[in-house]
């Protein structure tokens, strides 16, 4: 009797101690990539909550080698992968891994993964907030052969809230955001926003392209580019960086409005507002780079 009691009081103390505890990094993944995974989710009727946990296990939080080393954040292996490739071991030596240009191309891809194939095809039949279901289901089909991958998953899930990710009605925030302060606010990760079919930060205090670049993976050439900038240029608090190529106009819901030219404004600066190529802006409203805007004009968007 003595000895079944020890062996339950054992139990439980593995237990506890086994049980996970809030980590900073892990919120701070969190808050970088939950308007990400809420796209996702609207796109592809994947929970947003699944996607992160699932992004924060495979990855350890963005730190893990193969995210690092490739932006792949949910190792997923080649499996017939035609693009760029890393190889490391795992269940086996020297496996092949997908390799992608971004962290937005990772979870595209990690969307598209799940839905065009059979193998997750019933998981799609449950309700979007189930997402114990979700994560069961994953298991069962064998995306990890970790024997407690579906317990870890809803474990993060549970612990850090994300189940109220999967009642979102929509991701496209910018305009509530865009009026609020953009301080640091003790933050180390830049939470990523989505509008206009786009990626955005908002600068901080010091930033410059390349330490963007270095934080999100992507290089920065390439976001100096998207943004229409010098990649040495000096960036101001608040100002927004967008993080892939900006449209030629404005979303469809601008579709007869206009934008009226606010003292301080300039051309580049409502292209940015809006995630308009400044050439678009232009030519959407039939002037030429060396024209000058009054305040009060009024500007075509689409």
């Amino acid at each position: 009797m003595r000895k079944g009691l020890f062996s339950l009081f054992l139990l439980l103390s593995l237990t506890s101690s086994a049980q996970m505890k809030w980590n900073s990094r892990y919120q701070q993944y969190i808050d970088q990539y939950k308007d990400v995974a809420i796209e996702q989710m609207k796109r592809w009727k994947i929970p947003a909550s699944i996607t992160l946990a699932q992004g924060i296990f495979e990855s350890g939080a963005g730190q893990s080698w193969l995210t690092l080393q490739s932006n792949n954040h949910f190792g997923i292996k080649c499996h017939g992968w035609t693009g760029h490739k890393v190889y490391k071991d795992d269940d086996a030596r020297n496996e092949c891994f997908r390799a992608y240009d971004s962290a937005f191309d990772s979870y595209e891809d990690h969307s598209r993964f799940l839905a065009s194939g059979q193998r997750y095809r019933s998981l799609f039949s449950l309700d979007i907030t189930d997402y114990k279901g979700w994560a069961r289901g994953l298991k069962a089909a064998g995306y990890a052969t970790n024997p407690q991958y579906a317990s870890k998953l809803i474990e993060l899930i549970q612990l850090y809230r994300l189940y109220e990710l999967d009642k979102a009605k929509g991701y496209d925030h910018f305009m509530a955001d865009h009026q609020r302060s953009h301080g640091s606010n003790g933050q180390l990760l830049h939470p990523i926003k989505i509008y206009n079919k786009n990626y955005f930060l908002y600068a901080r205090r010091g930033d410059t392209f390349r330490s963007i670049g270095e934080e999100i993976g992507i290089s920065y050439k390439k976001i100096a580019r998207y943004n229409e900038r010098d990649r040495d240029d000096k960036l101001q608090e608040g100002e927004i960086i967008w993080l892939k190529k900006k449209q030629k106009h404005a979303p469809k819901d601008y579709k007869g409005r206009l934008h009226y030219v606010k003292n301080g404004e300039s051309m580049y600066f409502i292209a940015q507002k809006y995630g308009i190529r400044l050439k678009s802006l232009y030519k959407l409203n039939h002037m030429r780079p060396d024209d000058d805007i009054m305040v009060g004009q009024g500007l075509r968007l689409r």
